[in-house]
């Protein structure tokens, strides 16, 4: 089956973080303000299920009013409106005694009033579980540097620096924390180990790895650091200009600022663990202390729009500068929350605008494409994505997404030729690309060419995705085209168990049911389908094998003449 490949272009690990916060309730008083309590927190809890922060926030804090006397309410309050992004939420946190965001909110203070004995105070009362246990030490070594005890900083943070027990994240502040105290020795140490400790170059860590080099007097070495995003992202290569301009500015000047950071790299571990709640909880405290570190509202944009919040997630980008250096990469972000919010002129607009502003860079175009074809303008797309090509110098591997999405749009107007080529590229590009073996193997199954290269080829993908039902049906459909029933069987019924509600995958399942001579199955396999609001073309081919097989709407494999075996899928 084809899988669209139509990204943006952005758990339980944390659960100790917030377990006093699981269960609200509403205690006992009047009945009146109870029963208002109870509404309101009703409301707050729906809000607070669909991620309309704002609203969960304010219900919270109604039933909290009304009922002042459960201290789960309030906290609940706190952590929304916290989430929310609202500027009074950080005031409630003394209210909230051992409660561990406010605990956090409480230290972010301390930071920036320049507190550091109370910050130190506050940081050592934290619960050494969840996250707070993984952030005590980074928080103790930057608030110990900012009263000034770079020893302190620095012993803060060892037992983490070498051994089994090293955390990339900890060498790298500690890099941070020598760099800004002067020792440059100790700094260039750190700063060469978190490079390889870390196992690939990010946005954050070739911003801090750029800066230390260009201030080192290095500057070959950083503007490489920063090639490395472009060579790395089909995006990131936008933002290298203006990195390069502002390279040897030092990214933490504070130790307020090392905190931030602190946060920021906490949130990103959390995002890909899929931890979502406690990645905006981080995001949040990041920007409390530091709220011109547009690489945090970029990941918290890039989060709430992952909860379907693409509103908020504009809301979070809004604050950003002209003149900061990852305006471009912004921009780009905020073309396609305008197109989820329905402004897709307007998204085009200030995408025609940057392509313009960047002369050479193909991101613009690529995003204006993916755009178009997101809403079918397959002809449009393709114009869009024959000018990002035409602005590539060469071809690097992360390039692969551009000939695999004009791939996609040429064989949707039926140039199959051309999108064949495309996938070519797109795989010449990355040969272990899942989502471009998948649709190539695939259309050639469709097509009856190639069958025993697209079973390869699909195979491959299935061993790189081996829990994706997209791949798997596609796997177990060229199996069918082949003649093997009984594979295709099992890897269709695979596939069915990890996509239950796909239409393709169990008409497909119908298709191999049928093939194997077990007719009722197949029936009702064909019939599922039709429930799970196929497309037109795909209800088309399901209520054709339905009739070719059962004879007229509303026959039934008991009463009809089966065409047998011959059925073709």
């Amino acid at each position: 089956m084809f899988q669209l490949r139509l990204f943006g272009r952005a758990t339980l690990l944390a659960l100790g973080l917030l377990s006093g916060c699981a269960a609200v309730g509403v205690s006992a008083g009047d009945p009146a303000d109870l029963g208002r309590a109870y509404g309101a927190f009703l409301d707050a809890h729906f809000a607070d299920s669909q991620f309309a922060l704002k609203e969960a926030a304010q219900f919270y804090r109604e039933a909290s009013k009304a009922d002042p006397g459960d201290p789960a309410l309030r906290r609940q309050a706190f952590l929304t409106g916290l989430m929310a992004g609202e500027p009074d939420a950080l005031k409630q946190a003394s209210a909230l005694p051992g409660d561990p965001v406010a605990m956090l909110a409480s230290i972010d203070e301390a930071a920036r009033q320049g507190a550091w004995s109370t910050a130190i105070v506050r940081i050592q009362a934290l619960p050494r579980q969840g996250l707070t246990h993984i952030l005590s030490p980074l928080l103790l070594a930057w608030a110990e540097q900012g009263a000034g005890k770079t020893d302190a900083a620095l012993a803060a943070l060892q037992p983490f620096l070498s051994g089994p027990g090293a955390r990339g994240i900890d060498v790298l502040h500690a890099a941070l924390i020598a760099d800004l105290a002067g020792r440059t020795a100790l700094a260039a140490k750190y700063y060469a180990l978190a490079e390889r400790g870390f196992g690939g170059t990010n946005l954050e860590l070739a911003r801090i790895l750029a800066s230390w080099q260009a201030r080192q007097g290095d500057v070959k070495a950083a503007r490489a650091t920063l090639a490395s995003l472009g060579a790395g992202s089909s995006e990131l290569g936008i933002v290298v200009p203006g990195l390069e301009r502002v390279m040897s500015r030092r990214p933490v000047s504070s130790a307020a600022d090392g905190m931030a950071e602190a946060y920021l790299a906490l949130a990103a571990s959390l995002r890909q663990e899929d931890s979502q709640d406690f990645s905006v909880i981080m995001l949040r405290l990041a920007l409390a202390l530091r709220p011109d570190l547009t690489p945090a509202r970029l990941l918290l944009s890039d989060v709430l729009d992952s909860l379907d919040q693409p509103g908020s997630a504009l809301s979070a980008l809004a604050p950003v500068s002209a003149s900061d250096p990852l305006i471009a990469l912004v921009d780009l972000r905020r073309a396609m929350l305008l197109d989820a919010l329905g402004k897709t002129s307007e998204a085009l607009a200030l995408l025609d605008r940057l392509a313009k502003r960047y002369p050479d860079r193909p991101e613009p175009l690529e995003v204006k494409g993916d755009i178009l074809r997101g809403h079918e303008r397959w002809r449009e797309a393709i114009d869009a994505y024959d000018g990002a090509i035409a602005r590539l110098a060469q071809s690097r591997p992360s390039d692969w997404t551009l000939y695999y999405d004009r791939g996609i749009a040429y064989d949707q107007i039926h140039d199959w030729p051309k999108a064949e080529a495309d996938f070519r590229k797109a795989l010449e590009l990355e040969p272990n690309q899942p989502y471009v073996l998948n649709y190539l193997g695939y259309s050639w199954a469709v097509q009856g060419r190639h069958l025993p290269e697209a079973r390869k080829m699909i195979a491959k993908a299935a061993e790189l995705r081996p829990n994706d039902g997209a791949i798997l049906d596609s796997l177990g459909y060229v199996m069918l085209r082949q003649g093997d029933v009984a594979g295709a069987l099992r890897w269709l019924l695979r596939a069915v168990t990890l996509q239950p509600d796909d239409a393709t995958i169990n008409g497909h399942l119908g298709d191999a049911y049928f093939a194997a001579g077990n007719k009722l199955e197949a029936w009702y396999q064909w019939e599922h389908a039709l429930t799970m609001h196929p497309s037109a073309t795909e209800a088309a081919k399901l209520q054709s094998k339905l009739k070719e097989a059962y004879g007229p709407p509303g026959g039934s494999p008991g009463r009809s003449t089966p065409v047998g075996q011959s059925h073709s899928p």
